[in-house]
């Protein structure tokens, strides 16, 4: 296709310190393709119920359609810093939309619980390559003084898909039926092609790199794998079953190896020379852990309030509104000051905004006000929209323009794996606490089904939920711990303004 000879705007200028149109309008499609893939990941959760019936599958079974998703998009991450060089980031980001879109009406389409995981893997395919793509074109467009201020808006469905997908996925089931949560995406996606085609600059590849066969055959299997394992932990209810040890063990085998290949290699797949870069060295550091933290604890928050509490999903979705209401409080204001003071300072403030909510987590109860728990979560909020997208910037901010899709690629897949291990980690610690005490899985599954908790006495009822509330309140001490561990590699990032040039290739290439 040919770009249309007049769109209406000038091309990004990565020279200047100011937002100006073309800028905003390359984050504007950016955003549309983020918001569909990270709210996919999310608006399916509340339909697992109703994939249940309708295919007569089990939970384990129907729990595939996410799991399948999740480990197509971590598989096809690792090419995409090598693609996106290779056939230029307009090209790629317009196939990852398609290939979304393609699967998302193959799944609106899906006739049994196999067809429906197998074509969520088409979805994960280009829902993979989505964020990643979204992060470096957005980096080209505006340059090192105004990436914060760009990644701020990029956060934004970061932050709004845990809350908006639980409610938009209960609103189209109840109102329609599950297909809608699929074919929702084709308008939306069909208006985010046309947009990239008409707003982003035209792609002008350069000579590629070779491509590491090797190193692909080592890091997509080795992290799937890997994430296979650990995403089976909460199913299995403990590390040492054979469907996590096996997985993991051999996931974490090529991993690596393919960190030796890569040290070795003259262009490897994901660039680890990178780590020599100190600001890209804290950000990972802070970010695994930050994400560790922070994902684990979203695990435990609707897991309470729709165990111990008996809310629905979409319930649960409102009453975590304040989150989003906290960080896009703070995003806007951060991405603003990072550009101007450095992520540093920023991302302190943010991380121990972040402890304190945490903390507060740790006196819940089976009665807990939901006042006290909106308080917590909107400070968590402003504290996240501190933090994550700052980090991201640290990491990308002082790269050349040639290291950039290497750059977000390497924090994408820090960030997938350290949400998964986090969740994974707080699954392992609230079900071991619930082992010790059946009278309080018993009071969960009472909670789950009205016809059990007929049969239970009130009394023994009443101590069950207290018990597993304290459960959730002491496993909420493991974030509390990890979250104050993030202050000391954040301590190290930069807390000064950027001062990295612009390079010629970058003009001329933006």
């Amino acid at each position: 296709m040919t770009k249309p000879p007049d769109i209406g705007a000038a091309a990004p200028d990565p020279t200047t310190d100011k937002l100006d149109a073309a800028v905003l309008k390359v984050a504007g499609v950016v955003v549309l393709g983020a918001v569909m893939s990270i709210l996919d990941i999310t608006v399916v959760t509340v339909a697992i119920p109703t994939f249940m019936q309708d295919f007569n599958a089990s939970v384990e079974v129907v729990a595939w359609t996410m799991t399948g998703y999740t480990l197509a998009l971590a598989s096809v991450i690792p090419m995409t810093g090598w693609a996106a060089d290779r056939f230029g980031t307009k090209r790629l980001y317009m196939t990852a939309l398609t290939f979304f879109i393609i699967g998302s009406v193959l799944c609106s389409m899906a006739w049994s619980i196999e067809s429906l995981v197998a074509f969520r893997v088409i979805q994960g395919i280009g829902g993979g390559m989505l964020m990643p793509l979204g992060m470096t074109i957005m980096t080209h467009a505006a340059g090192p003084q105004r990436i914060g201020r760009v990644m701020a808006v990029l956060g934004v469905p970061m932050l709004l898909g845990p809350i908006c997908g639980p409610i938009l996925g209960g609103w189209l089931i109840d109102s329609f039926s599950w297909h809608w949560i699929f074919l929702i995406n084709l308008p939306l996606g069909i208006v985010a092609l046309i947009l990239a085609w008409i707003v982003l600059a035209p792609d002008k590849p350069k000579p590629s790199e070779s491509f590491d066969f090797l190193g692909m055959l080592l890091a997509s299997p080795g992290l799937a794998l890997f994430l296979f394992g650990v995403s089976s932990i909460p199913e299995k209810g403990t590390v040492m079953d054979a469907r996590v040890l096996v997985p993991a063990i051999v996931g974490a085998a090529l991993l690596v190896a393919f960190v030796f290949h890569a040290l070795r290699t003259e262009h490897p797949l994901i660039d680890l020379r990178l780590f020599a870069n100190p600001s890209l060295r804290f950000s990972v550091l802070t970010m695994s852990l930050f994400a560790t933290a922070f994902f684990g604890a979203g695990f435990l928050l609707p897991n309470y309030l729709q165990q111990v509490r008996g809310e629905t999903a979409f319930d649960s979705g409102l009453l975590m509104a304040p989150q989003g209401i906290g960080a896009m409080l703070t995003m806007p204001v951060a991405g603003f000051l990072v550009d101007k003071i450095g992520p540093g300072k920023i991302v302190m403030f943010g991380i121990t905004f972040i402890t304190v909510g945490l903390t507060g987590f740790t006196q819940l109860g089976a009665d807990t006000s939901y006042l006290l728990i909106g308080g917590a979560l909107f400070v968590m909020g402003l504290g996240m929209g501190c933090t994550m997208m700052p980090v991201m910037t640290a990491a990308i901010q002082t790269l050349s323009h040639a290291q950039v899709a290497r750059g977000s690629t390497l924090m994408n897949i820090i960030n997938q794996t350290a949400a998964s291990i986090g969740t994974a980690t707080m699954s392992v610690v609230l079900a071991a606490q619930l082992n010790d005490h059946p009278e309080a899985k018993l009071a969960i599954g009472a909670n789950a089904r009205p016809d059990l908790a007929a049969q239970v006495p009130p009394s023994v009822l009443e101590q069950g939920l207290d018990l597993a509330a304290t459960a959730f309140s002491n496993t909420y001490w493991v974030t509390v711990v990890l979250a104050a561990l993030t202050l000391i590699p954040a301590f190290f990032l930069p807390r000064t303004k950027p001062k990295a040039p612009i390079d010629a290739e970058a003009v001329a290439l933006a």
